[in-house]
């Protein structure tokens, strides 16, 4: 489908595309104009899937403007502690904002698109070429055509779980100055003054916390806010959370998804475009078992490694990277551009998303050595290491590994059942087959001030990936293994 550097150099650029004088709105103007280039081969499911970002990119001209202000008025109605139920101090407060921005004047939003599907089928891809050509100015068309016409409107663009993380620090900020306050609200109307339109990459929901946010903050972005949604998953909505804790309190979110969003299946598309490219060798580094007692191999790996680390390292002392919540993850050998780890640093440790994440926006370039095939003896340990592959993928992050396996072996699927007795569960797991797992780490902090992971079974120390559903470790697997075979271009990374 695509030479894949050049068509992520063209997603993280967002440059303007000259538009043909056609009938076709301008994604699929744009969409031609790569296949023409030889970038990539026409699909017809992508060709469909552009149609429909035609018809959203069109309809975003009828979004109301976006309210600019938060003041302390329209806070206190969220704050009070009167005798009001919860019920009615939402619905006065929502009523409130709606008159004071004039919301009501307008109609409803365009509809929202999820689409779902394998990996890399296009998803993301359509997504973010939609995503670039949103308020492109319409003398770059090089054309009058009346339909790429559009008012400017905000826009944010990104992976769901840093999106959810984002969130959870937003409440935490809230409710250190409102204990007592309802923050969702406030947090929505914030996220629409950001942003008109919002773009997720990765749309999955692991952990109950996100569960339970999910539909009161949905409902005010798209039906208070007129906030316009598009949204990737390998889930259909209806798998969504699927064997979570309580996933009866998460079942209406489902159905507003699916009467507010266009729902778009690419599930017949069983071709993975990312791995018609090929790694150049120099990200992926390995030697098994029986070669590890060839020197001369470990030498030429270590020396190779060395190279890409470039330079020595910056002094003793480790560097503290701070994350949320007062948070901070130790790196104890880097320089100004690399942080070189083990993999029992960054994955046999309770870290999580925002870990990577903030490691990812202070290096651009990650090595990590001795990582060991991830079967049914690590299922944490390769949650982890799927949430890093994703946190250095969305940050355009060199990810270098050493490994003691081919890449393609290096991801042992999982077959995995709970069985319970006289009320306890216990976790079974087998190799080979389906799997369960998630990438989402929630961190809490005890009395004590120790910092654990949380998971949807609300216990401390057990990973939500003991409990959910049967398929989700399976398609991460995929999408890391091909992520990292497009990680391993020439290109790869950022300046």
């Amino acid at each position: 489908m695509m030479k894949t550097n050049t068509m992520m150099n063209t997603m993280i650029a967002q440059p303007r595309v000259a538009r043909r004088c056609l009938s076709t709105g301008p994604v699929t103007a744009a969409y031609e104009l790569k296949v023409e280039a030889g970038e990539v081969r026409r699909d017809d499911a992508q060709v469909a899937l552009a149609a429909k970002f035609d018809a959203l990119h069109e309809s975003l001209t009828s979004l109301p403007p976006v309210p600019t202000s938060t003041d302390d008025q329209t806070a206190s109605r969220f704050t009070s502690s009167g005798p009001l139920s919860l019920a009615r101090s939402l619905t006065s407060a929502q009523s409130f904002l709606r008159k004071k921005f004039n919301l009501w004047s307008f109609g409803p939003p365009p509809r929202g698109i999820y689409i779902h599907g394998p990996v890399g089928v296009g998803k993301s891809f359509l997504m973010d070429l939609f995503y670039s050509l949103v308020n492109v100015p319409d003398d770059d068309s090089g054309c009058n055509n009346d339909s790429y016409k559009q008012a400017k409107i905000t826009k944010r663009r990104v992976h769901f779980h840093e999106f959810m993380l984002d969130v959870h620090h937003r409440i935490f900020v809230y409710k250190e100055k409102h204990p007592r306050g309802d923050a969702i609200p406030i947090i929505a109307q914030q996220l629409a003054q950001e942003a008109q339109l919002l773009c997720f990459d990765e749309f999955q929901v692991t952990d109950v916390a996100d569960a339970m946010i999910l539909k009161r903050l949905f409902s005010l972005l798209i039906s208070d806010w007129n906030v316009v949604v598009v949204a990737t998953s390998n889930r259909t909505p209806d798998a969504l959370y699927e064997g979570g804790i309580n996933r009866s309190l998460f079942l209406p979110f489902i159905d507003m998804l699916k009467d507010t969003f266009d729902i778009i299946s690419m599930e017949d598309s069983q071709k993975d475009y990312r791995l018609e490219s090929r790694a150049d060798g120099q990200s992926y580094f390995w030697s098994n078992k029986d070669m590890q007692g060839d020197n001369n191999i470990n030498n030429n790996i270590q020396a190779q490694l060395e190279e890409i680390f470039g330079g020595t390292a910056t002094g003793t002392e480790a560097e503290f990277i701070p994350v949320h919540f007062g948070r901070s993850v130790q790196v104890a050998r880097l320089n100004d551009r690399c942080a070189w780890f083990d993999f029992s640093e960054l994955c046999y440790q309770p870290l999580g998303a925002a870990d990577y994440i903030s490691l990812c926006r202070r290096f651009p370039v990650i090595i990590m050595e001795r990582v060991p095939q991830l079967d049914a003896n690590h299922l944490n340990e390769a949650r982890r290491f799927v949430t890093l592959i994703d946190a250095c993928y969305e940050s355009r992050t060199r990810l270098v590994l050493a490994a003691q396996v081919p890449l393609d072996e290096l991801f042992v699927d999982f077959e995995a059942q709970v069985e319970s007795s006289d009320g306890d569960e216990e976790l079974i797991v087998n190799d080979k087959g389906g799997n369960s797992s998630s990438f989402a780490t929630t961190m809490i902090r005890t009395k004590e001030g120790k910092y654990y992971e949380w998971s949807a079974t609300g216990r401390v120390g057990v990973s939500l990936a003991q409990f959910s559903s049967a398929n989700d470790l399976a398609f991460s697997f995929q999408r890391a293994a091909s992520r990292l075979v497009e990680m391993g271009g020439k290109e790869w990374g950022r300046q």
